[in-house]
This record gives C-alpha cells, sequence and structure tokens, in this order.
C-alpha cells in the first residue's frame, strides 16, 4: 500500500515542508515515482516507525 503527502502529513501530524525536509536529510524514507507521484510504502514507513522507538 502506498500512501500521499496527505496521509502521511496526517499520520504524523507534520507539515508538508517538514516531510521533505526529514526525506532530504535522510530521516525519514524516501518516497517513490508512480505515475510521476511521490508515494511512500507503507511498510516502509512501519519499519521507521519501528527503528525510532
Amino acid at each position: 500500500m502506498y500512501l500521499s503527502n496527505n496521509q502521511v502529513q496526517k499520520r504524523y501530524n507534520i507539515s508538508r515542508t517538514t516531510i521533505w525536509r526529514w526525506t532530504e536529510k535522510g530521516i525519514m524514507p524516501k518516497p517513490h515515482d508512480i505515475g510521476g507521484l511521490k508515494r511512500w510504502r507503507l511498510d516502509e514507513l512501519e519499519r521507521w516507525e519501528k527503528k525510532l522507538n
């Protein structure tokens, strides 16, 4: 399953700017380009969440 920017914002209660800042700094997983749209894989985000705890 893939999540949009808006879904990632809601999941972590962060702004669009924070998502891209964290992505650029390697803090969170990078999105995949699907038909010109950036999407995050839910399983990659869940693995990242586990590393944070």
